[in-house]
C-alpha cells in the first residue's frame, strides 16, 4: 500500500483528484523494517508478560474450575499406612507438609529455618514451604509459623510464590491440613492479618497451638504481610 494525497487547487481547477505518491525503494525497506520491529516487540512483550504471570493464571484458573481432594478425619489420622497413602495421593511427604483444600495448595515443608538467613530460607523456599526455625510443630501446643517466598518484583511472584499466592483467598472457617511425622493434623482458619513486613509478633510461642501461614501482600511486593492464623479443629 501507498501513501496517497489528495490535489486540489481552487484557482486553477473546480474538481478534485488523487494520485498514489510512490515512495523510494529505501523508503520501503525502513517503513517495513519498522513495522516489522513493532510487531516483534509487540509479540516479545505479551509472551514475556504470558511467561512470568502464567503460574499465577495457572493458580487461578485451577482455584475456579477444580474440586478440593479430600483429606482423611482426624479419627484416622493416627492410621500410619493411611497417612502415607494420602500424603502419597497428593504427591506430598508425611515427614512434613502442607494441603490446603480450598485453594488447591500443596507443599512439602522445610523445618527449621532461620528467617533471618536469605541463603537459608532461598534454598528452602525453592522446594516448597518453609518452617520458621524457634517455632514449634504439630502436636506440641504451641506456634506452628510456615512462610512462602518474600518477594520484591512480580516475576519473582511467579516464580517463587505461587504455592501461596492464593491465600488471598481464605476465609474464616477453612480447613488447612500439615501432614508431620506420618500424622495428620487438621486445622480451621480463625482470622486474617496484614501486618507490617517488620512485625515478628507472631512468631511468639502463644498459650495455645495455632498455625500461622504467611506470604507477602500485594503480591509482588515487599510492603506487607499477609498472614492466615489457624487452630486445631475439634
Amino acid at each position: 500500500m501507498f501513501p496517497r494525497g489528495i490535489i486540489y487547487n481552487r484557482k486553477r481547477h473546480s474538481l478534485r483528484g488523487s494520485v498514489n505518491l510512490h515512495a523510494t525503494r529505501k523508503q520501503m525497506l525502513f517503513f517495513n523494517f519498522i513495522r516489522g520491529a513493532g510487531a516483534g516487540l509487540i509479540g516479545f512483550a505479551v509472551i514475556s508478560v504470558m511467561f512470568m504471570y502464567w503460574p499465577i493464571i495457572k493458580e487461578e484458573v485451577r482455584y475456579k474450575t477444580s474440586a478440593p481432594q479430600n483429606v482423611i478425619d482426624t479419627t484416622d489420622a493416627e492410621n500410619i499406612s493411611l497417612v502415607q497413602k494420602q500424603a502419597a495421593s497428593l504427591g506430598l511427604n508425611p515427614a512434613f507438609a502442607v494441603y490446603i483444600p480450598k485453594i488447591g495448595a500443596k507443599a512439602n515443608i522445610t523445618p527449621n529455618v532461620d528467617a533471618n538467613n536469605e541463603t537459608q530460607y532461598r534454598e528452602a523456599l525453592s522446594q516448597g514451604v518453609a518452617h520458621a526455625a524457634g517455632t514449634y510443630f504439630p502436636g506440641q501446643g504451641k506456634t506452628i509459623y510456615l512462610f512462602a517466598h518474600s518477594t520484591d518484583a512480580p516475576w519473582n511472584v511467579a516464580r517463587y510464590n505461587a504455592v501461596f499466592y492464593l491465600l488471598k483467598d481464605m476465609s474464616i472457617g477453612d480447613k488447612i491440613t500439615v501432614f508431620f511425622a506420618d500424622k495428620i493434623y487438621n486445622y480451621r482458619v480463625i482470622a486474617r492479618q496484614i501486618t507490617a513486613a517488620n512485625d515478628t509478633s507472631w512468631l511468639s510461642g502463644g498459650s495455645a497451638e495455632r498455625l500461622v501461614l504467611q506470604t507477602c501482600y500485594p503480591p509482588g511486593t515487599t510492603q506487607k504481610r499477609l498472614l492466615i492464623i489457624a487452630e486445631p479443629s475439634s
